[in-house]
């Protein structure tokens, strides 16, 4: 009886090992399930097992999920589900789109190793990264990866700052890291390429200045664009902190009927924010008035965009003052 039972048992782990890889399985695994070469060969040749790299196979049928082919890859290039903390995880492009925070730009899958051996595998761009930490890895849907974090400052390295602000952006969003923990994140972490663009791209999307600081890089750029810096009466202007149509604004110019509102955080304010600055911002047009909104990074670091923004109102609303 047990003799009669032991091969649908090995049968029905190949398939629950497979299902959780994605449809793959390696030879190694295979032999730890009790499978010897010739037992390979024989579903190797009846079609139940289907080689898909070196030592990979596809259970049942050759067709993979991109899953699959993720799985693969790390697979191939020798992963090891037995071991501890992975030494070869799926990174940088690759890395993004399995996470769901990018994009997957490259033919080749991309993996790294930690490990010195040279391992080619065709389809695969192997990334040797010795100094690559537990900390820096993990798993997603059963696939070992590059965290979060460590995703984000491989990307850092390649792309414009705007695309890797998307990337931040959808991590927060999928609560795989928030801003705060990222940046913690960098500040122990080793060195490497896109570390230092990535600290300061950070800092400045999160960059606040306090009230004076904001008045005194703003004022100038909206005397620049033309607006008055005071009434005709010879009140200052604009007004600060004034209450206008309900709400608490940062600069006001009653005559003009202009606002001009800035957020201290430009991407990570929570739905209830954002749903507040719309009604607010809602509230000031159907009462007439123009509302702008910059945020303190554009104030301080892209003054040239506020002014493009500042001229053209400041212009038309002048014209229309008697």
């Amino acid at each position: 009886m047990a003799g009669r039972n032991q091969q649908p048992a090995k049968g029905h782990g190949v398939w629950d090992l497979a299902d959780r890889q994605h449809g793959v399985i390696g030879r190694g695994q295979l032999r730890g399930l009790g499978f010897g070469p010739k037992a390979i060969e024989h579903r190797l040749a009846n079609g139940r097992l289907h080689p898909v790299a070196r030592g990979v196979y596809a259970v049942g049928r050759p067709s993979l999920t991109q899953r699959g082919h993720w799985m693969r890859a790390v697979l191939s290039c020798g992963y090891n589900p037995g071991e501890g903390a992975p030494t070869v995880v799926l990174s940088h492009g690759s890395a993004a789109r399995l996470l769901g925070i990018g994009e997957e730009r490259s033919t080749a899958i991309e993996v790294s190793v930690r490990s010195p051996s040279d391992r080619r595998r065709p389809g695969v761009r192997v990334h040797r990264r010795q100094a690559l930490r537990n900390e820096d890895v993990g798993f997603c849907e059963q696939i070992p990866v590059t965290s979060p974090a460590q995703t984000i400052l491989d990307m850092a390295a390649r792309l414009p700052r705007i695309e890797v602000e998307r990337m931040v952006d959808e991590a927060d969003r999928l609560d795989l890291i928030h801003p705060p923990e990222l940046r913690a994140a960098l500040e122990e972490h080793p060195p490497q390429p896109g570390l230092a663009r990535l600290r300061t791209w950070l800092d400045r999307r999160t960059f606040r200045m306090t009230r004076s600081k904001l008045e005194r890089w703003f004022l100038p750029l909206a005397a620049r664009a033309g607006l008055p810096l005071s009434s005709p009466a010879g009140e200052p202007r604009p007004a600060t902190k004034a209450w206008v149509n309900g709400f608490e604004v940062d600069f006001h110019w009653p005559e003009l009927r202009l606002v001009v509102e800035t957020d201290g955080l430009r991407h990570h304010r929570t739905p209830a924010q954002q749903a507040r600055d719309r009604e607010r911002d809602q509230a000031h047009v159907s009462a007439g008035y123009t509302s702008l909104r910059f945020t303190h990074e554009q104030v301080r670091y892209e003054p040239e965009r506020v002014l493009a923004t500042l001229r053209p109102v400041a212009a038309r609303l002048l014209a229309c003052v008697p």
